[in-house]
């Protein structure tokens, strides 16, 4: 089944909810990465979030996160946008820490407890929206809830999940995004936070097939809610050898004689999908010429 995100209204349109099934999206970009376990746990968890952070936006609105933990997988980068599609990778992504006494994966481990999360809009304007709060458990769950409560004033709560099976495949990764709107009741509050507090760890609703409406009537209830939009959502990258050659053409002229003279050739590889791009002799001298007249 295909990768897709819900938007939800419950409770009178009073609370919104995001859930999302991101088994594919996760597969492919901790397959592109080598990620280990752990690492493919806080990379799915981060591109979760970020994909229903891209949902909130409209038309080619974008927005960019940031988690700079101090933790050896850090820095973690996700691209997001408002169409469903987004891309992510990890600063390293060879690491196996033990797991936790309760047998679950160490995530904060590798995105440690200290640091910050950022996010950048890009909303088509002159200037882009940033918000930047202090990571609070490295778990990612906890620190995306209080990034929206402390840096966007949103009551929320967020849960993040990716179960590694065996040979640590990728056997389903999603997450929901639930916020408080204005206007809402005393007695929605206390019944959501009941839910929540009875619900189960959602790497185990993920692991028994919970669908993203389901995951939503865990949340409010089944006859209490309302989906408003279904989005497929994939892993997408958007480098070429195009944006690779801007990127080049931007270096220093003696940089660039120096891949022309010493080196022959260029290689790049994008940091998002591991694609590699290799530029001739002729292909960097052409640059060069472009640069100079510039």
């Amino acid at each position: 089944m295909k990768d897709y995100l819900i938007k939800a209204l419950a409770y009178e349109g009073t609370v919104r909810i995001y859930a999302i099934q991101s088994t594919e999206m996760v597969r492919e970009a901790a397959e592109r990465q080598g990620t280990w376990r752990t690492v493919t746990a806080a990379l799915g968890r981060a591109l979760s979030a970020g994909t229903m952070m891209g949902a909130m936006l409209k038309g080619d609105e974008k927005l960019t996160i940031k988690i700079e933990g101090n933790g050896p997988a850090c820095p973690i980068i996700v691209d997001a946008n408002a169409d469903g599609t987004a891309r992510g990778y990890v600063s390293r992504a060879n690491l196996d820490p033990e797991r936790k006494e309760n047998g679950k994966l160490n995530v904060s481990s590798v995105v440690g407890n200290e640091g910050s999360l950022s996010v950048v809009k890009d909303l088509g304007m002159k200037d882009y929206f940033t918000g930047s709060v202090p990571i609070v458990s490295g778990e990612l769950g906890e620190d995306f809830t209080y990034y929206f409560a402390s840096s966007e004033q949103t009551p929320s709560s967020v849960g993040l999940g990716v179960v590694i099976g065996k040979g640590d495949e990728v056997e389903g990764a999603g997450g929901f995004i639930l916020q408080m709107m204005p206007g809402v009741k005393d007695e929605t509050i206390d019944d959501i936070e009941q839910r929540l507090n009875a619900l189960p760890p959602i790497s185990k609703l993920i692991k028994d097939g919970f669908s993203p409406e389901q995951i939503v009537e865990q949340l409010t209830g089944k006859e209490n809610y309302q989906v408003l939009e279904t989005i497929e959502t994939s892993f997408q990258c958007h480098c070429s050898k195009e944006r690779m050659a801007n990127a080049i053409f931007g270096l220093q002229e003696e940089d660039l004689r120096a891949m022309i003279d010493e080196d022959e050739g260029a290689e790049t590889t994008c940091h998002f999908c591991n694609e590699t791009y290799l530029f001739s002799k002729a292909e960097l001298e052409s640059l060069l010429s472009d640069k100079l007249q510039a």
